[in-house]
């Protein structure tokens, strides 16, 4: 995530067959690991060992960061000592990781100096994060850069069950070497001076040695000014009795180049009585865990720098594992294998059939189990916080995604901003629209059709109906106030103010018509009608109950959109007086009715709404291709900038000349630039006999619309 980012674990966390949270101490399957890659250089558009290579070199960054960075830097002070020391190291680590399946790795050189690096691995397909870690190590803890080249890839015979071998050419150089050149004048002076030290020294010292002896002492006596030399110093003869040593050392065994045993220690032949067997030999009783040779002295020997593991073969239904090192005995010609036992915790203790006191006093094991024990306490702790923490998330992502239904449900049944403050605990008071449209719906003959078929079939067509309605809401943006049987009432302008209220419910009584011709009538299975009616005016609104809250509208506004609709005819959208005057500039087609006697008001003037000259069925159905936004009130956010900076360009003339009723013509620029108002006297109709009433092709002339 580091390199390539959090969106791209999300993208790819989200693929079918990759798991997105892992724990510290559950053992995954390989193949899990493997699929885990190659999502993952298919996403990232890379190769497997480019991506492996990155993990090495993160992985060793992971490792340090993760507190293991003081032990990484005692491991050696150079690379080789380095890479010779990282089997003890999988050892320890394997303590506490019962089941790491650790790699093991050898270093071999040439005899024209070569390094070679063997790497030894169950997992294949994996070789290709070793360059990445140990270019990570050269580069951090040595100061220096390495190359690696693969010169081998075999399976691997010196192994039980023929795993994979590979063979790294390792090239190291340092900083020192790669600057020589530079300086190269300079270390000429110094290189002379240097010489002619030497050659006094040797002067000085002719007299009282000579040969290799000589050499040693003017070299030894260079290399004394500047650091200590020690020389270790070896008996002539071991002081050391049989008994003593194999009492001091309870677990060692000396076997000979045919594995015969030849010397063990006191508590070994206790537990494993049969070594004591004149023609015993060590691998009747053990099988080579750590590395994963076979039981030779040429395989022992060639592995010799690595810790070995021995496991018994069962004794008494126990077995023991021992941990050590081999130590070859060139004048015996015998193999000492230096070892005590392998165990994680006092629990192991107890089953092996060990006491602490069977370990000498010396042997770190003693301490090292007392530790463990301690160490896997806090790792299990740590585990059962992980997997805590882990139940925790999925339950916060569950309750989130039932958070998301709720307030789904709440804001389908209450606005937005009610909504909110309710749940707040807030209470919200009632408050007065001076000015919105009100629409009632109904369908024509609704009683005869319930009266005629099932209630199921009724149950089905309002459903169809109503599910068409609520997407209408959406595309124009009004509320729904609510549905009684087949009465649907929506507003505009309600609960957020706009001043398009009228032309928003006027376009969405016109998609309801055209969203009812596909609603069949269960009886006649012919499309239903529906009576629609609207009226504009002031209303007061608020929340109405405690069990089951509606927001509902009060005033005399409702009741004349009531009374519209019920003076309606079939398939008609009637308007009062008050809609017409919000829509008679903003080019909807409109015909009056006339005078009509209206229960409870009287005499009223109204009007029928046929259609909207400015927009097609598709962009009224919220069906027109790219179609983001209606009215010039949904653009404002958008182009607000755009406006700023184009005010200066546009005069007044051309302000007044738009459509000021907010109503976005459709068509390709619709979204940009409003097109002016011009006056055009150009022939509004064609006048033959053949298409009569049919508009002209100067489809562009506003007093023909207005007209």
């Amino acid at each position: 995530m580091e390199r390539f980012g959090q969106e791209t674990w999300n993208k790819l966390s989200s693929l079918p067959g990759v798991q997105d949270t892992f724990m510290t101490y559950t053992v995954y399957d390989d193949i899990l690991t493997l699929s885990l890659v190659q999502e993952a250089c298919s996403l990232l558009n890379v190769s497997a060992d480019v991506f492996l290579k990155l993990f090495g070199e993160h992985f060793f960054i992971f490792c340090k960061q993760a507190g293991y960075d003081t032990m990484l830097r005692t491991l050696g002070g150079n690379l080789i000592e380095f890479i010779g020391n990282l089997d003890a190291l999988h050892s320890y680590l394997s303590l506490s990781y019962q089941e790491m399946n650790a790699p093991s790795f050898r270093v071999e050189m040439t005899d024209d100096g070569k390094m070679l690096l063997h790497y030894y691995s169950d997992r294949k397909g994996l070789y290709h994060i070793v360059p990445g870690i140990m270019e990570a190590v050269a580069r951090d803890l040595f100061d220096s850069k390495v190359t690696m080249v693969v010169v081998n890839q075999s399976e691997e015979d010196e192994r039980t069950g023929k795993k994979e071998h590979v063979v790294f050419m390792v090239k190291q150089t340092t900083q020192a070497s790669e600057t020589k050149h530079q300086d190269q004048s300079c270390h000429s002076e110094v290189g002379k001076a240097f010489f002619r030290t030497m050659r006094d020294r040797c002067a000085s010292l002719a007299g009282e040695k000579s040969g290799w002896d000589l050499i040693r002492a003017v070299i030894l006596s260079k290399k004394d000014s500047q650091q200590c030399t020690f020389l270790p110093c070896y008996p002539d003869k071991l002081w050391m009795e049989e008994k003593a040593f194999c009492n001091a050392f309870p677990f060692h065994i000396v076997f000979d180049e045919n594995l015969k045993v030849r010397q063990t220690g006191v508590n070994i032949q206790k537990f494993v009585p049969g070594l004591r067997a004149r023609d015993a030999t060590v691998d009747h009783y053990f099988t080579i865990i750590h590395p994963q040779v076979t039981f030779t002295i040429e395989s022992i020997r060639k592995f010799i720098n690595s810790q070995f593991v021995l496991k018994s073969y069962k004794e008494k239904h126990t077995t023991l594992k021992l941990r050590g090192q081999m130590l070859w005995m060139e004048s015996l010609g015998c193999m000492l294998y230096m070892c005590s036992p392998k165990l994680r915790s006092l629990r192991e203790l107890q089953d092996v059939g060990l006491h602490l006191a069977d370990l000498a006093q010396h042997d770190v094991t003693r301490d090292l189990v007392l530790l463990n024990q301690q160490r896997l306490a806090e790792m299990e702790l740590t585990n059962q916080l992980e997997r805590k923490k882990e139940e925790l998330r999925i339950l916060s992502r569950h309750l989130e995604a039932e958070k998301e239904k709720t307030e789904t449900l709440l804001y389908a049944m209450l606005p937005r901003h009610i909504a909110n403050e309710l749940k707040d605990g807030k209470s919200v008071e009632a408050g007065e629209f001076e000015v919105c449209t009100i629409l009632f719906s109904d369908v024509v003959t609704f009683t005869n059709i319930c009266a005629a078929c099932e209630p199921i079939h009724i149950v089905h067509m309002l459903n169809s109906m109503y599910s068409r309605f609520d997407r209408l809401t959406n595309i124009h943006d009004i509320y729904k106030v609510e549905t009684i049987g087949d009465a649907y009432m929506v507003v505009g302008g309600v609960p957020v103010p706009t001043k398009t209220h009228a032309h928003r419910v006027a376009n969405f009584a016109l998609g309801m018509r055209i969203a009812a011709r596909e609603v069949i009538n269960p009886v006649t299975d012919k499309p239903i009608q529906i009576r629609v009616g609207l009226h504009t005016g002031p209303v007061l609104a608020g929340v109405v109950g405690e069990k089951m809250p509606r927001y509902c509208l009060f005033g005399d506004t409702v009741n004349t959109a009531s009374r519209m609709e019920s003076h309606g005819l079939p398939d008609h959208i009637h308007l009062s007086t008050s809609t017409y005057s919000e829509l008679k500039d903003a080019g909807f087609d409109i015909q009056e009715r006339g005078h009509i006697e209206v229960k409870g008001k009287g005499q009223m003037t109204t009007y029928f709404l046929l259609g909207n000259l400015l927009m097609s069925e598709d962009c009224i159905m919220g069906k027109e291709v790219g179609q983001t936004c209606l009215y010039r009130e949904d653009l404002h956010g958008q182009s607000k900038k755009e406006a700023d900076t184009d005010t200066d360009g546009r005069n007044d003339t051309d302000q007044r000349d738009t459509y000021s009723d907010g109503v976005i013509a459709p068509g390709s620029s619709h979204l940009g630039t409003i097109t002016p108002f011009a006056w055009d006297i150009t022939m509004p109709y064609e006048t033959n006999e053949d298409s009569c009433n049919t508009p002209a092709n100067h489809f562009n002339s506003r007093l023909c619309v207005l007209l």
